[in-house]
């Protein structure tokens, strides 16, 4: 019995990987100095690029990665790859040819990368307006997740998931499930973790196994996110540790450091310089007080902080204890001002140089705001195993600012979350770019 999922899946990794080395062949022997023509060096650059793309896992591309993560993988492969052919190029040759060297390199990211889009937008095309390259799906389950899971299936046919059926253990008899599975070829079972038994799991585990189809897990409504689990093995004997994040890696901790630094720099020396003295003049003009406000945050691992921001109200007692909310009386004219275009932020910016807060990372709250949330929300706390940001992925899909109601903060926990577990230099720019983006136009809740 062999395991099918789409008509033509199985051939298009090995088209594509046969594709990019002939770029690569290709390239060498039209541009490259004589030097590389030797069978030898031709196949160095051919099997450094296999070993590579194995680590970068750069063909690991499925109907459901996004797009800011080929562009991550690309950026990894063509850097481990330029890196490769740098070492070679001063092991054999002895003059310049740099240039040449880096135009190869970029003729082949140009080439490479451009098909690898065209074949991921083809394939989504393909699927919704051709039914093509399906796979035939059922959900078993009935909570919140397991809806949002079903309308999400429906709104984006270009996934290519046909859902043939959905299920609740409440009412359908499990052997009714598999028979389902069996008669209709299913390829995938989604199964909700809200009210399944043990038991339960493991006939869909041993079912899947002996049938070579795919299950996955939806999390509980009240986990939020699923853990990103890792498997190791002591001897014979697989732990699962219960969370890990890009950012555990010490690497990627010193790349975002970098960034923000530099980034830090740039903002202080280049805006900060002459913003700064104009904003506080125009803070003591109309108002009394300091310009900044500084106020106790919590940060990484829980640590209190200083976190500064350029003063926007009048001086008042609650100003530590009450978040603002709209028309707030205690807001100055300017304060609304530089409130709605997230300038009085940009202090934190020496919060960022210092090292207590980075410019991309969950938004930190007061003190007896987060004491609240720790304990009424679920996986509250596990936003400050990273440390804090000036803006943040939930504040650039629409929720900043003031907290409503209580999906208002559990959304901002399932982003938070999901930045945790989803983390790269790219994710951050993009939310950079979000941010600087809704600054321009306007956001409902700046104020």
């Amino acid at each position: 019995m062999k395991r099918k999922i789409g008509r033509y899946s199985k051939y298009l990794r090995p088209i594509t990987i046969t594709f990019d080395l002939l770029v690569i062949m290709g390239c060498a022997f039209l541009m490259l100095p004589q030097n590389f023509q030797s069978i030898y060096t031709i196949l160095y650059l051919l099997f450094s690029w296999i070993i590579i793309s194995v680590v970068t896992k750069f063909y690991q591309v499925y109907r459901f990665t996004k797009l800011i993560q080929i562009a991550q993988k690309a950026i990894k492969q063509f850097l481990l790859y330029s890196f490769s052919i740098f070492a070679l190029n001063g092991l054999i040759i002895k003059e310049d040819k740099l240039t040449t060297i880096f135009i190869y390199l970029a003729i082949v990211f140009t080439v490479i990368v451009v098909v690898k889009y065209t074949v991921f937008y083809l394939l989504k095309v393909f699927r919704k307006y051709y039914k093509g390259n399906l796979r035939r799906i059922i959900v078993v389950g009935n909570d919140t997740l397991t809806t949002q899971f079903i309308s999400f299936v429906n709104e984006n046919p270009d996934y290519g998931y046909t859902l043939k059926k959905t299920f609740s253990l409440d009412k359908d008899e499990l052997p009714d499930i598999v028979n389902f599975c069996k008669r209709n070829n299913i390829e995938e079972v989604y199964l909700s973790l809200e009210r399944t038994t043990t038991k339960q799991v493991t006939t869909f585990i041993n079912y899947v196994d002996n049938n070579f189809k795919l299950l996955k897990f939806l999390p509980s409504k009240k986990d939020l996110l699923s853990a990103n689990l890792k498997v190791d093995y002591y001897g014979v004997i697989p732990v699962m540790s219960s969370r890990t994040t890009p950012l555990d890696d010490p690497l990627n901790q010193f790349l975002k450091r970098i960034f923000d630094i530099f980034f830090s720099t740039f903002v202080i020396v280049l805006i900060m310089s002459w913003l700064m003295p104009l904003v506080a003049i125009l803070i003591k003009i109309e108002s009394k007080g300091p310009i900044f406000f500084k106020q106790k945050r919590h940060g990484l691992d829980y640590n209190e902080f200083d976190c500064y921001k350029f003063r926007s109200m009048y001086v008042n007692d609650n100003a530590d204890v009450e978040e603002a909310t709209k028309n707030d009386p205690r807001i100055t004219k300017i304060g609304a001002f530089i409130r709605r275009t997230s300038i009085d932020e940009m202090p934190q910016f020496f919060n960022v140089f210092i090292g207590n807060m980075s410019v991309v990372g969950p938004r930190p709250h007061m003190i007896n705001f987060t004491e609240k949330y720790a304990t009424k929300v679920n996986k509250f706390n596990v936003r400050h195993f990273i440390k804090p940001g000036i803006t943040g992925m939930a504040q650039t899909h629409g929720y900043r600012g003031e907290i409503e109601k209580d999906s208002d903060i559990i959304n901002r926990i399932k982003y938070d979350i999901y930045y945790m577990e989803s983390w790269s230099l790219l994710l951050d720019l993009k939310i950079i770019y979000l941010t600087i983006k809704n600054a321009i136009n306007g956001e409902k809740k700046a104020y």
